[in-house]
């Protein structure tokens, strides 16, 4: 895979960097949404294709962009296909400055150090160039105001905007209420876009667990058990001694 595309994830965070801050808006679900990205670019590359709701590696030969190849080594090893949900749901820490890093090192965004009440440093981004982001965010709104179908990269990323929440931070307020309906709408145009969307929403609303069997206390047949917003199921506490769960 050249570099004469953008990728999927590297535009999703584009649209969610703000230029006035030099923050990602929805900075949680972002990396939920970054995960997901990464599985609709390497579905595109074929690399992988959907299996129900699964995810199966088809080709495992390297695309030559350094973060998906590290996603689908990771999928190669699972040795069979897995859940989008799991996948989306596992663990994503530092997946955002992975890629803000990988901008920077691309020339997309630069980084500007500072500091938070004259003692904490941050570092903010800036686009290195706003054309790029321009350019991205005209082709949803042309979607979005002509009602044509759009091209899949553009579909799957309307969808994976509206599922991390970049909506309102796209198209605010009451007068962009039809707008971000709209954008809502594009997820049933791209198969793969959509089903990622979706498990990022499940993941978001704990339900990425598999229904467990129901044990012996009265609950029906097929009822979900309750699921932390992890998507990890809870593990039971061993007699005599309290399972602690840690912060993440």
């Amino acid at each position: 895979m050249g570099r004469s595309r953008r990728t999927i994830p590297e535009e999703l965070l584009l649209l969610a960097l703000d230029p006035t801050t030099g923050t990602t808006a929805q900075p949680q679900s972002l990396d939920l949404g970054l995960a997901g990205a990464q599985l609709v670019e390497l579905a595109l590359a074929g690399r992988i294709a959907p299996d129900g709701d699964r995810i199966a590696v088809v080709l495992p030969r390297p695309t030559g962009d350094p973060t998906l190849d590290s996603a689908l080594e990771l999928l190669r090893r699972r040795g069979s296909p897995v859940r989008a949900v799991h996948w989306i749901g596992g663990p994503r820490l530092g997946l955002r400055q992975t890629y803000l890093t990988h901008l920077e090192r691309c020339g997309m965004v630069h980084a500007v150090e500072g500091q938070m009440c004259g003692v904490l440093p941050t570092t903010r981004y800036q686009a290195t160039d706003t054309a790029i982001s321009r350019e991205i965010r005209a082709r949803l709104d042309s979607a979005i105001r002509t009602g044509v179908p759009p091209d899949p990269r553009t579909a799957a990323l309307a969808a994976l905007a509206h599922a991390v929440g970049l909506g309102k931070h796209l198209y605010p307020g009451n007068e962009g209420r039809s707008s971000r309906s709209r954008l809502r709408d594009l997820i049933r145009h791209d198969p793969m876009g959509g089903l990622v969307a979706h498990a990022v929403m499940d993941v978001q609303n704990g339900v990425a667990a598999q229904p467990r069997r129901a044990p012996a206390t009265g609950r029906q047949p097929g009822a979900r058990a309750a699921v932390p917003a992890s998507g990890v199921p809870a593990q039971p506490s061993r007699r005599g001694s309290m399972a602690r769960v840690g912060a993440r």
